[in-house]
């Protein structure tokens, strides 16, 4: 009898951390509208410094010149922009993969900008190192005009036709191999 109690015990007790565990799981993964503001679009034009391809979300890293009014770029300004995209999981499902972006591909960025609407400053001595600012990525565009996916879907973030999941998707990720 006493043995079954135990068995009891310890089961309710597996479940009961499980559920916890689980939970906090979820919640510890945000919502579009948590971090990212869908009234600060962003359009990043720039070199891929490189990518994160961590769990939950990929990183992709670029160096973007900072323009003036013109929109020319500035003599030794430039912002490394941090771009969230989703999982490598659904990267590679979309057609993105290691090889795809490689450090110095010029590419245009569309997405959202963090709420924050800070950049991070690196100071190094008393020069200036580098500046990050944050964003996430709805999809990314190479030279060649391909036109690929990178955000994340199911996260509340703004129906712009840029999921291929989405019914205005259009043409997006449809690239030849890269």
């Amino acid at each position: 009898m006493k043995n079954k109690v135990r068995l009891v015990v310890a089961g309710v007790t597996l479940a009961a951390l499980t559920a916890i565990g689980g939970g906090t799981a979820a919640y510890a993964h945000h919502a579009f509208a948590a971090e990212f503001d869908a009234d600060l679009p962003v359009l990043l034009k720039g070199k891929v410094d490189h990518v994160e391809w961590v769990n939950p979300h990929t990183w992709i890293h670029i160096n973007v010149p900072n323009i003036d009014a013109l929109g020319k770029a500035k003599t030794g300004a430039t912002y490394n922009w941090a771009i969230e995209g989703g999982t490598p999981n659904t990267l590679v499902r979309t057609g993105v993969n290691k090889n795809s972006l490689k450090p110095g591909t010029e590419v245009v960025v569309r997405g959202y900008q963090s709420k924050d609407k800070l950049c991070t400053t690196d100071w190094k001595g008393k020069r200036l190192k580098t500046s990050t600012c944050k964003a996430n990525g709805r999809d990314v565009t190479f030279p060649n005009g391909c036109k690929l996916f990178v955000g994340s879907s199911g996260t509340n973030a703004p129906s712009d036709g840029a999921d291929p999941g989405e019914a205005a998707a259009g043409n997006a990720n449809k690239c030849a191999a890269l």
